[in-house]
């Protein structure tokens, strides 16, 4: 399964690349497929790259999924009888 998760643009440099705020982490992506991405814009992040521009409110959305599955996984691998 393939998965891409939002960030939200921190910088910028002259090579099209950014410093992405991803759940907390730093990483940094190639924009050469959303050249147009600028500053505080969130994008999807799959494999090192930018692959889509998207909205705060989708970005907000889709973490909170993201967030959800850690739960669940948590949930999933307790021993029976237990939650985490």
């Amino acid at each position: 399964m393939c998965l891409a998760v939002p960030g939200r643009i921190i910088s910028l440099d002259s090579a099209g690349a950014a410093t992405v705020d991803m759940l907390g982490a730093r990483r940094e992506v190639s924009l050469r497929l959303v050249p147009d991405a600028q500053v505080d814009d969130y994008v999807l992040v799959h494999a090192g790259f930018g692959i889509q521009v998207i909205s705060p409110d989708e970005a907000r959305e889709t973490i909170a999924l993201i967030q959800e599955m850690d739960e669940l996984v948590e949930d999933e691998l307790a021993p029976t009888g237990e939650t985490a």
